[in-house]
């Protein structure tokens, strides 16, 4: 049998972890077996175990590769913009669109895979994982905020908790009018465009 070249193993494990990233915000960690994200990779089964220890390993690498996209899509949006408001809004308004919602397996992990995280024991990896995701977006939430360091921590983690949670709602609601209501108020309150309540004169 030829042996597999590095550059080869290299792609081979490259594919798994995309296509592993993809079908656990898709299914779930339980939804999918080894089986499955081989073959989605476009390989076989035996080879999984010379890329990673256990599906508990790869659960943790592609979580994190999950938040290094999407973290880089962040940047990118930012970099594209003319000042910190425009570079929120541009956030806010992908993260809280309809092709979000739909497209899960290209979509922010925060919604995709917060709630299979939160029912893995503490020491499994993808923990450790997720939460270092979620501080870099927090991060990077943050240098859009005004005030002192506090202050734009304090706000950068409301927004991220406003904006996973619509997401997780909106997606558990899907099919009902009050899905798109849920993105519309969240997206409306980011960006602080409440309807004026103020009685008519």
């Amino acid at each position: 049998m030829p042996r597999v070249s590095k550059e080869q193993t290299e792609l081979n494990r490259h594919a798994i972890e995309d296509a592993s990233a993809r079908l656990f915000k898709e299914k779930g960690f339980a939804g999918v077996s080894v089986a499955d994200l081989m073959g989605a990779a476009g390989l076989t089964h035996g080879g999984f175990y010379g890329h990673f220890a256990s599906k508990d390993e790869l659960a943790a690498v592609a979580c994190a590769n999950a938040f290094k996209h999407s973290a880089e899509r962040w940047a990118k949006r930012i970099d594209e913009q003319p000042d910190e408001d425009a570079a929120l809004q541009s956030i806010v308004d992908h993260y809280l669109s309809l092709r979000s919602l739909q497209d899960i397996g290209n979509a922010c992990p925060g919604p995709s895979l917060g709630g299979d995280v939160a029912r893995e024991d503490e020491a499994k990896p993808v923990r450790a994982a997720y939460r270092a995701g979620t501080a870099e977006l927090v991060e990077i939430l943050a240098t859009l905020a005004q005030g002192d360091a506090a202050a734009r921590r304090k706000t950068a983690l409301a927004q991220w908790s406003l904006m996973v949670g619509a997401v997780m709602l909106a997606r558990a609601t899907r099919g009902d009018p009050v899905s798109a209501e849920i993105l519309a108020a969240a997206r409306d309150h980011l960006l602080d465009k409440a309807p004026n309540t103020s009685p008519a004169r």
